[in-house]
């Protein structure tokens, strides 16, 4: 392959809303040549104006697609920002018209990780590469170093890798940017991240309503109790810039004393991720509690309307027991760093699994790693997740990691004080009980779903497999004939288990 020429810019970057301008910018300030490119000309415009007034940096725009990609250094290089679905199917045709064998198109927008897949065999066809990867760390990310999850051909990456290595964020551990496998991987993990995004703030949001509701917190007190948060081993970004907001007054309405926080309405808005994870989570049948809780309480916030309606007539708890503030506080901390764990370990387990079903060749510790600086989950307790998977490459679950299982074991009674108060009181904590439930499901070594099997052998002839090794085929029970012989309504000769059988009905 012939090598870069140094004259021209060595990559392109097509679609400049904001973060494709400001991933322009970051490109450009680091030195590396870029040209940029946008259907609407305006954007070109602002973005070249910016490029200069930040610093005269090597950014060119051009408006026409054909002399855009004719204008990069070859094999060509170009990154697509532009909103998932469609517009993206609509882009790659429009720059693959002019792109020749062995030219790359890098999508780095949240896609449906199966659309990547889609289009790379389409694109290898006509023998240009392509990587679907995950950008995460919003329009600061992408101005001065996001967290990158790139999936596609290892050949492809490797050619590309000197420039996602200068633009990613930087941490102790090394860059934000790692191969992270075949092509999907890298959406798929960015999927992920974006639902234990939501599992995460969820359950910072519950710990809010409780300390503020319970605890009688201030908004003053708020930004302190998580500022003091923010020094320990609940140190993230999420933490970080909660305590900025209770920080805020609001700068629109007449009382400019007025925390802005309290002017925000209750309706949480999303983008489809977090629904797209617990989908996932769904079809490689892998428990996701606390995210598909945090999804749902996203949905039943967008019930505004009726929720005021049902205020009216729903009567709840009304006699909130006086607490000790300061056990409080404590306790909410140590709930709310266990809930994570669980959140981490859903998340963690829905890429291993997905993964093993597509055969990439994912690594869980060097997620963990990339997600340190960049992206929005970063947090000291990523090197916790790292770690844990350096150990152990197989972990079958961060809550059996030593470590891990040492910490939730140390506060469970915190967590589960933290719990049962909010249900006594009336507030609703789904994530942080979901947390829980997830837990005490995967720690006991014997669940009901005995009787749940029973019954759908009962009504459907699901078949059951036997505890005492009677047989190692699944059986089939005549259940209510059993039941009347054991009451003595029926002869005592009762059906034994036959061998399993079509099922009737499903459940």
């Amino acid at each position: 392959m012939a090598a870069a020429d140094a004259s021209k810019p060595q990559i392109g970057l097509y679609g400049l809303a904001v973060m494709g301008q400001n991933l322009a910018l970051n490109i450009a300030d680091n030195g590396i040549p870029i040209a940029v490119c946008n259907r609407s000309k305006d954007k070109i415009a602002a973005t070249v104006a910016r490029a200069k007034a930040e610093g005269d940096l090597p950014l060119t725009g051009i408006d026409e697609v054909g002399d855009f990609v004719k204008a990069l250094s070859k094999p060509r290089t170009v990154i697509i920002l532009v909103k998932a679905g469609k517009p993206v199917d609509a882009s790659i045709e429009l720059l693959a018209e002019h792109m020749e064998e062995g030219d790359l198109i890098i999508d780095g927008g949240n896609e449906w990780f199966p659309n990547s897949v889609r289009r790379a065999e389409a694109l290898a066809a006509k023998k240009i590469d392509f990587i679907g990867m995950g950008v995460s760390g919003g329009e600061e990310g992408a101005r001065y170093g996001p967290s990158l999850m790139p999936g596609g051909p290892r050949a492809a990456y490797d050619r590309v890798e000197p420039i996602l290595t200068k633009i990613s964020a930087k941490t102790d551990s090394g860059p934000c940017v790692t191969y992270v496998g075949e092509i999907g991987a890298g959406n798929h993990v960015k999927m992920v991240h974006n639902g234990i995004e939501y599992g995460d703030m969820q359950l910072i949001s519950e710990t809010y309503e409780v300390l503020k509701t319970l605890g009688g917190l201030s908004n003053d007190d708020l930004a302190a109790t998580f500022g003091e948060w923010n020094k320990g081993e609940l140190e993230s970004f999420l933490i970080e810039i909660t305590a900025k907001i209770f920080q805020a007054k609001d700068d629109r309405g007449e009382d400019k004393t007025a925390y802005l926080v309290d002017k925000v309405l209750d309706k949480t808005g999303m983008k489809g991720t977090g629904r797209w994870t617990v989908q996932e989570a769904a079809e490689r049948s892998v428990p996701s509690g606390t995210i598909a809780a945090a999804l749902e309480a996203r949905f039943l916030s967008g019930l505004k309307d009726e929720r005021v309606e049902a205020a009216k007539i729903i009567t709840g708890p009304t006699d909130m027991p006086a607490v000790d503030r300061a056990q409080l506080i404590d306790d909410v901390r140590q709930a709310l760093y266990a809930a994570k764990i669980c959140a981490y370990a859903q998340g963690m387990n829905i890429i291993r699994e997905a993964a093993r079903q597509n055969g990439w060749t994912v690594n869980l510790g060097e997620c963990a790693r990339i997600w340190k600086g960049g992206c929005i989950i970063r947090a000291r307790f990523l090197d916790r997740i790292k770690s844990a998977y350096d150990r152990n490459a197989d972990l079958a679950n961060l809550l059996v990691d030593p470590e891990f299982a040492a910490e939730i074991n140390s506060r469970q009674h915190a967590w589960r004080r933290v719990v049962s108060l909010a249900a006594a009181c009336g507030i609703a904590v789904p994530a942080l009980s979901a947390s829980l439930a997830y837990l005490d499901q995967y720690r006991r070594a014997r669940l009901p779903a005995n009787l749940v099997q029973a019954q759908r052998d009962f009504f459907g002839s699901h078949t059951y497999d036997r505890t005492d090794g009677l047989t190692d085929k699944p059986v089939h029970s005549e259940w209510a004939k059993l039941a009347e012989a054991a009451s003595g309504t029926a002869p005592a000769a009762a059906a034994a288990a036959a061998p399993a059988e079509e099922p009737k009905a499903d459940a």
